[in-house]
């Protein structure tokens, strides 16, 4: 190998190394920031189904945890209904699955009558599926969860 091919070929190392550098550089240095308003029913759902996943993670005491966090967030005649289903379908009705995701994203679907949004859940093996959840305006419970909301019926 030349002395110009060697020169070339350190000063590529060299700028993908100081590329990499500034890129780990750059994300370490920004702090994320969340933030949301319990009046912000987006917020509401948001705040549910990551509290709801890191109790479902947590094989000690997430069930208690994750009890109670439904009887707060879901309306109580709709927790009846989630009840049945997850009786009917062996699975968890809030996730929909048997198991709990590694991540989740909450989008605003827009409605007029109802907030509903859209849950995107992934998985260990990168896929993912959606549900669908519609929150009451005015009291602020969940009171539809399902692969469609409540206008698709």
């Amino acid at each position: 190998m030349s002395s110009k091919t060697r020169a070339a070929l350190a000063a590529g190392v060299l700028a993908v190394a100081l590329g990499l550098g500034a890129t780990a550089q750059a994300s370490a240095g920004s702090p994320r920031t969340v933030s949301g308003s319990p009046a912000d029913n987006i917020t509401r759902i948001a705040d549910f189904y990551g509290a709801y996943i890191d109790a479902e993670s947590d094989p000690d005491t997430g069930s208690h945890l994750a009890t109670a966090l439904r009887a707060y967030y879901i309306d109580p005649t709709y927790l009846k209904k989630l009840t049945a289903w997850e009786n009917r379908e062996h699975a968890d009705g809030v996730l929909r699955a048997q198991n709990t995701p590694l991540k989740w994203k909450v989008t605003d679907n827009g409605t007029a009558n109802y907030t509903e949004a859209v849950i995107t859940f992934t998985w260990g093996s990168n896929s993912s599926t959606k549900v669908v959840v519609d929150m009451n305006r005015r009291t602020h419970k969940i009171i539809h969860i399902g692969t469609t909301g409540l206008g698709g019926k």
